[in-house]
């Protein structure tokens, strides 16, 4: 069956650097657009970015653009999160999802604190 397992995530100052990382199964991963949302507390979950089968075509959010890059190893079957200059908005439960799919990660837990 369809699984994703997140990791990555952690406690980190404002400034820092993390990444996260999606491992998939159950599918031909190579062939699937794969996104990452996130959600803060007390708000909506949110797109972050997405990245094409191929990794020719990538998209991101206004707020982590130039901050954010998602890339991929299809080799590996796993997506990738590399976030820069991290802020406390940053904080939140990050989770890699496949569209096509409508199937989700259970979610690493992100948090930006001095």
């Amino acid at each position: 069956q369809v699984q994703l397992v997140e990791s990555g995530g952690g406690l980190v100052q404002p400034g820092g650097s993390l990444r996260l990382s999606c491992v998939a199964s159950g599918f031909t991963f190579s062939t699937y657009v794969m996104s990452w949302y996130r959600q803060a507390p007390g708000k909506e979950r949110e797109l972050v970015a997405v990245i094409t089968g191929a990794g020719d075509w990538k998209t991101y959010a206004d707020s982590v653009k130039g901050r954010f890059t998602i890339s991929r190893d299809n080799a590996k079957n796993t997506v990738y999160l590399q976030m820069n200059s991290l802020k406390p908005d940053d904080t939140g439960v990050y989770s890699c999802y496949v569209p096509r799919l409508t199937h989700w990660g259970q979610g690493t837990q992100v948090t930006v604190s001095s």
